[in-house]
């Protein structure tokens, strides 16, 4: 009877033992008011950076959508220019 306990190793009987209490110590922690708590604030922090960010990349493509309407407007008169420019060449030449 006595001898299936000379084959255990106590060491790894021991780590298990000491992994269990661990483990069960953790799902306590994580589950307790205080890490509610922080779990709440880091999903606040969270959600500031959002809105933040967002705040952001809306300026940035409004910004780009009036350089994108400027550069639209100066292709334009330029094109507006060369056509002049064509017409009265034209009128020089005949």
């Amino acid at each position: 009877m006595l001898d299936c306990f000379k084959e255990l190793d106590l060491k790894k009987a021991g780590i298990f033992a000491t992994g269990v209490m661990f483990g069960t110590a953790g799902i306590k922690i994580l589950f307790s008011k205080d890490a509610k708590k922080l779990y709440t604030s880091c999903a606040a922090a969270t959600l500031r950076a959002k809105k933040c960010v967002l705040e952001t990349v809306t300026a940035i493509q409004e910004n780009a959508e009036d350089i994108v309407a400027e550069a639209k407007a100066i292709n334009e008169e330029r094109e507006a220019q060369e056509l002049q420019e064509n017409k009265v060449e034209g009128a020089t030449e005949q």
